[in-house]
């Protein structure tokens, strides 16, 4: 049985963050890893389980998490689940014209991952709009130094 399993959850507005966390997951499973990308409308936060999570969001209007993760960042601040069976790594994307609240959207899920116990590996990837990196290059990139970390997390447990 592989032990390997990391589930995405993914809050995007025009399909940007959707579009990373599908080459996420691609370049996962080709690693081995048996990868379930989730949009976060989709996820209740009672049933996240202990394991490895990649957060994959966009930021939209002034900061704020897309749509169709509102629901899910509300749930996790009023339910108040026990994470602390949770490793996770953050991919973020945002635009530095905003700089007062630059890749919010993500900072906003690790915020709360955070405060309810879970453990946040690395640094969050912070990919700007206004560069010519191109979104999932830059992750795939993130990527190896990530699992990386991960690994010495998860042999220390």
């Amino acid at each position: 049985m592989n032990d390997k399993q990391i589930t995405i959850l993914v809050a995007s507005t025009a399909g940007n963050a959707a579009y990373v966390a599908d080459e996420l997951g691609c370049e996962l499973e080709s690693l081995g890893w048996i990868v379930r990308a989730v949009r976060m409308e989709e996820v209740a936060v009672q049933d996240l389980q202990p394991g490895v999570y990649l957060i994959c969001s966009s930021t939209y209007g002034v900061g704020e998490v897309p749509d169709n993760g509102k629901v899910f960042l509300e749930a996790l601040n009023s339910r108040s689940p026990d994470l602390s069976g949770i490793s996770y790594g953050v991919v973020g994307l945002g635009d530095s014209i905003y700089a007062d609240t630059f890749c919010f959207g993500s900072k906003h899920f690790d915020e709360q991952f955070t405060r309810l116990g879970a453990a946040r590996i690395g640094d969050i990837l912070k990919h700007d709009r206004s560069s010519s990196d191109e979104p999932e290059d830059l992750a795939i990139e993130w990527l190896p130094g990530w699992l990386s970390l991960l690994n010495v997390k998860l042999l220390e447990d």
